[in-house]
């Protein structure tokens, strides 16, 4: 048998087993640190709750296991392209905080959270997006691609007011394209009305699937093409919060048997931390000044099979909760394989991604910025569907993205396991261990939260002498959960 090399990539059908040898454990990091290997790490590991066995995603064919991937790597790498400077609002404020149930889409695929807009108002689910900035939604004049999903009337709602500005989001296999339109946006008891969204009439052929209506972008201002303060940031600037940050608790079903393709998804918190969902003190974890745009922090090191590999410079990851998996460049994703026996490439059908043996247990732990905590993912999320014999892909795979972009990407594969804090100011993502309430939420037999219709006050109110630029091309909107739920 002839030894492969280092490069080496081995089709998956059939899979053969292949040791993938690496002279060192030193790489060099593209940005441009190195994470350099040690097997005695600084940091204290969080112990994980395990949850019920595993029972990996089965795919009717190769052709549908391959789109399904493939669309979520295509998706996140056209979502980091580009980040255009927006102009800002101003708007009033009261302070109180607010919940939002979420519903958990596809085994962890995606989450989603209810909206009301105009008035009457009527709800919707949008994917709650961490890695955008743009509120977009289907209307009622939809003409392509949005059967069987719940529509915004723009004409029934008295509050209505059509911006006349083109918008298009556009992503690696697919787009929704509209109008620019303002009206009352609502969410768990806070409303800002003047909110600027897209308006969509048509939408790629199965792009949108009940019950997702559209996507919410939860990212800072900077990153809104339609230049526009979201209405996350419009709260939290204005003082409506009690605190200005938001909270999130995802529930995990990924591989548990018998989990159905809506499940609770866990909240959204808005101004405050809801204690009964974690235990110890939230790990603030500063983003860099003037980099407020994604929810960026430093990634210091990661620990595989007892291995940490750390990095020499600072290396930004986006906290991403429109995001499925983790991303990465290349060389770091294959030094974390290396730790892994029997992991090799997925070959020409997962480009970016690797395969181990489906019976390995992979401990995986994240440390950010200078915290001495290891963040843990837990095996069953870090294992996906199977490909070949006794082979699963693994939830980190291979990310190269612009200078302009984060280096690593991490979704909800990491976020599911924590309760996580985007603090608005200081500018920061917090991180807790979860507790055993919000543990025991992950149930099958729990109900499906109901879509809310904006009861609470109008507390904002937009400015109008906003500057609206004609054309808009959203590039970089889209998160690559809301693709998983289409294609799942």
């Amino acid at each position: 048998m002839v030894s492969p090399s280092p490069s080496a990539c081995i089709p998956l059908a059939p899979l053969v087993l292949i040791i993938v040898c690496f002279t060192s454990i030193t790489f060099a990091s593209p940005f441009p640190p190195s994470l350099t290997s040690s097997s005695s790490p600084r940091t204290n590991s969080i112990p994980l709750t395990p949850r019920t066995p595993s029972n990996n995603r089965i795919f009717a064919s190769d052709q549908e296991s391959i789109a399904h991937f493939n669309g979520i790597a295509n998706n996140l790498r056209q979502k980091y392209n580009a980040a255009p400077t927006p102009t800002s609002t101003s708007l009033s404020k009261r302070a109180t905080d607010g919940v939002n149930q979420i519903i958990n889409i596809n085994a962890d695929a995606s989450y989603v959270g209810s909206i009301a807009i105009g008035h009457p108002a009527k709800s919707f689910q949008v994917i709650l997006d961490t890695g955008s900035a743009d509120l977009w939604i289907a209307s009622s004049n939809c003409y392509a691609g949005c059967e069987d999903v719940t529509l915004f009337d723009y004409q029934g709602s008295s509050s209505f007011t059509n911006l006349s500005t083109a918008f298009s989001i556009k992503y690696g296999t697919g787009a929704a394209s509209g109008n620019l339109g303002s009206d009352l946006v609502q969410m768990a008891g806070f409303g800002v009305s003047g909110q600027t969204f897209g308006v969509c009439n048509q939408v790629t052929q199965n792009l949108l699937k009940d019950p997702v209506s559209g996507l919410m972008g939860l990212a800072f201002s900077t990153l809104s093409t339609s230049k526009t303060m979201p209405f996350w940031e419009t709260l939290a600037s204005e003082g409506a919060w009690d605190e200005p940050l938001m909270a999130f608790h995802l529930t995990s079903f990924n591989g548990v048997s018998g989990t159905g393709p809506l499940q609770y998804g866990g909240s959204l918190d808005l101004g405050f931390t809801n204690s009964s969902l974690y235990t110890g003190a939230i790990d603030y974890i500063d983003i860099p000044d003037g980099q407020e745009s994604f929810w960026l922090i430093p990634l210091t090191s990661v620990t595989v099979q007892g291995q940490t590999l750390t990095n020499s410079g600072t290396v930004l990851a986006a906290m991403d909760t429109g995001t499925t998996l983790i991303g990465g460049p290349a060389t770091a994703i294959a030094a974390i394989y290396s730790q892994i026996p029997g992991s090799q490439l997925a070959g020409d059908n997962y480009p970016g991604y690797w395969a181990y043996p489906c019976d390995t247990q992979v401990n995986v732990s994240l440390n950010f910025g200078s915290s001495t905590i290891a963040w843990p993912v837990d095996p069953q999320d870090f294992q996906l569907s199977k490909v070949g014999a006794g082979y699963c892909l693994g939830a980190f795979f291979e990310l190269e993205l612009g200078s302009n972009s984060p280096t690593w990407i991490i979704g909800d594969t990491f976020l599911k396991n924590v309760y996580s804090v985007f603090r608005y100011n200081p500018p920061s993502v917090g991180i807790a261990t979860l507790a055993s309430e919000a543990l025991a939420e992950a149930s099958l037999d729990a109900p499906l939260p109901e879509a809310s219709i904006g009861t609470g006050s109008i507390i904002s109110s937009a400015r109008d002498d906003r500057i609206w630029i004609s054309g808009v091309v959203v590039s970089a909107a889209l998160s690559v959960g809301f693709w998983v739920v289409l294609m799942s």
